[in-house]
């Protein structure tokens, strides 16, 4: 053979087998192919069975028009019959949940689970919780309240066994080993040694659930990796105004390497995990479900999402999927913990979970601290001397007032300085024209270097109350102790007050009138108008008097639906900053000698500040450059 024919032959070997290495098929093609292989096979087997059934049906038929067919041979047959059943629905279950068809049939019952807080039904159908109650808590219609739909959604934990996709939801569990606040579920299999057991405890006067996930011996053939966890949760409408409960309810979840986050509150949303997850929290207005990992969720799989419901009885469908964190080779367990509890601050910081208080929407950045160091502590001080949450909210606001009134002082007496100099003021406006505004400004700026009055120093103090403000519209609606708590004609102080109930809807205001509301928005008024007369008044300047009317008519609208506490509290912010500015006026600030310190400040005026020299510096270029 020479050499040509040689290579030849190795030639078409090497392309014989490398058309067979590019035909093959891939890992995912040959499962799919064994899948429809075993479709196929239960196809097979199905018709088999019905063949069987048919030609025992037609056996039985003949053998009951024999006339000499004895009472034994019947019953021997309805045992036959009932034999060939049981053997293809067993041959079935194997081929659909291999070892795990003893699992596949059985008997549901509900095993009660509870502690001095919380009481948990569980199914041993699917070994999944369907009643989830607080037991320290109502509905505002006097009811039970239970965190979610019972037995509404999938709860479920997700495996392969092989090429076997299976399910918990499916399968019928034992509980053993059941104690008042604690049960052992098995599933069993072909392997009296092997089993999948989960485990739920509850704390002993705590708000979590602690759940273990183990499949117990090696005959269980299920990879880590594959487990998951899912569950779909219908949040119940239990709170007074459906409409403000559902723009509370979202989802929030913290990366370990990052700030907490969250889904829209506002639309339907999704949102896949693209990093190791500490915890997810289904958040319902002024309670939560929160699922929580020491070892993490897994980035790569998991997801969230969540969708408002139109019907009266619920407000939210959340949805979860969480993949665990587990290396390849480790063994087929999982813990995690279940919170179901409050959105109290305290209570959600002594869980100890990093960022899980955050739950709470009490403001970001400065209105946050604000709340959490300020507003907060002070709130609970006085909520331990056992007063009704009226009384509380009214010695709260005075606390407040007098913590800023430093500021309010400060403001009152610089807007007394500049009205005090109106005549002045006026002399400048005479003297300059309209199109010498630049100028103007420079003898106004020379007048208050003169007169030692600073124009900024009545704007900083209002400044700083604006973030008390805001740190309060958060606080208030978030106050879970204000839940359902009466004063005077509010009859839950969460929500709003109505005095009465209005047959139709009123565009952006609602279908009742809010009397803390209406007389927030009156005093607003009146506190406006006094202030106004106290802040010095310059031609030219837009008349502020349409403001003084439409911010108060806003809020009107605004806050009709909101929290009848936090209406309250603006009220009497409101009284409160009125008699403060009332007694300023009579009491403690002398015009006379304000207006004399004045005129002498003038005589000798000070010599001008940096801050001063650089702003008339800057007119200067800037009348410069306009000349040019």
């Amino acid at each position: 053979m020479d050499r040509n024919s040689i290579i030849g032959i190795v030639l078409i070997v090497a392309i014989l087998f490398g058309y067979t290495w590019y035909t093959m098929p891939s890992a995912e093609e040959q499962a799919r192919m064994q899948r429809t292989q075993d479709s196929l096979a239960s196809v097979e087997l199905e018709k088999r069975a019905r063949e069987a059934e048919v030609q025992l049906n037609a056996t039985t038929a003949v053998a009951v028009q024999d006339s000499s067919a004895t009472k034994d041979t019947l019953s021997l047959e309805a045992t036959l019959e009932s034999a060939l059943a049981d053997s293809v629905r067993n041959t079935m279950l194997a081929k659909r949940y291999g070892t795990f068809h003893p699992a596949a049939t059985g008997t549901d019952s509900e095993v009660v689970i509870e502690n001095e807080r919380l009481q948990v039904a569980i199914r041993t159908h699917g070994a999944r919780p369907t009643v989830i109650r607080l037991k320290e808590y109502q509905t505002y219609r006097k009811t039970p309240l239970l965190l979610a739909d019972p037995d509404s959604g999938t709860y479920e934990f997700r495996f392969f066994q092989g090429n076997l996709d299976l399910s918990t939801n499916d399968l019928y569990f034992t509980a053993e080993q059941t104690t008042k606040d604690a049960v052992v579920l098995k599933a069993a299999t072909t392997d009296p040694g092997t089993w999948l057991q989960i485990t739920y405890r509850l704390d002993s006067a705590g708000y979590f659930m602690h759940v273990n996930t183990a499949f117990v011996g090696a005959g269980a053939n299920v990879d880590a990796r594959s487990l998951f966890f899912r569950w779909e949760l219908l949040g119940l409408h239990n709170e007074k105004h459906r409409e403000t409960e559902q723009q509370k309810c979202g989802v929030y979840f913290k990366y370990f390497s990052d700030d907490r986050d969250y889904l829209s509150e506002t639309g339907d949303d999704q949102k896949e995990l693209v990093g190791r997850t500490n915890w997810v929290g289904f958040k319902q207005d002024f309670f939560t479900v929160g699922l929580v990992s020491d070892e993490g969720f897994a980035g790569s799989g998991s997801e969230l999402a969540i969708a408002t419901l139109a019907d009266s009885t619920h407000t939210k469908r959340y949805s979860a999927k969480l993949f665990f964190e587990k290396p390849r080779g480790a063994a087929p367990s999982v813990d995690m913990r279940i919170y179901m509890g409050p959105n109290h601050y305290g209570t959600l910081v002594d869980t100890e979970i990093a960022q899980f208080d955050k739950i709470m929407d009490l403001g970001w950045g400065i209105f946050g601290w604000l709340n959490k160091w300020l507003v907060i502590p002070i709130f609970n001080w006085l909520d331990g001397w056992g007063w009704s949450y009226g009384i509380i909210i009214l010695v709260l606001t005075i606390v407040i007032k007098m913590l800023l009134m430093p500021l309010t002082w400060k403001n009152f007496v610089s807007s007394a300085k500049m009205r005090l100099l109106k005549p002045e003021l006026d002399e400048i406006n005479g003297k300059y024209k309209p199109e010498d505004a630049l100028k103007k400004q420079q003898a106004q700026m020379d007048l208050y270097r003169k007169a030692g009055v600073n124009p900024a120093n009545g704007c900083v103090p209002l400044l700083i109350q604006m973030p008390v403000l805001y740190a309060m519209f958060r606080f208030f609606p978030a106050s879970i102790e204000l839940r359902q708590q009466a004063f005077l004609w509010a009859d839950d102080l969460s929500s709003y007050d109505s005095i009465l109930d209005l047959p139709f809807v009123i565009p952006m205001y609602g279908d009742h009138i809010s009397l803390f509301t209406l007389l927030m928005s009156a005093s607003t008024i009146v506190y406006s108008l006094i202030n106004q007369q106290q802040m010095p008044q310059q031609p030219g300047m837009p008349s502020m008097k349409l403001m003084i009317y439409l911010f108060p008519i806003m809020m009107l609208f605004f806050l009709n639906n909101f929290s009848a506490g936090l209406s309250y509290y603006y009220l009497l912010a409101n009284v409160i900053s009125i008699l403060q500015m009332t007694l300023f006026k009579h009491l403690f600030v002398n015009e006379d000698k304000i207006r004399a310190q004045l005129v002498q400040n003038m005589k000798t005026p000070k010599k001008k500040s940096r801050w001063q020299q650089r702003l008339e510096d800057m007119q200067k270029q800037q009348q410069a450059a306009r000349r040019k």
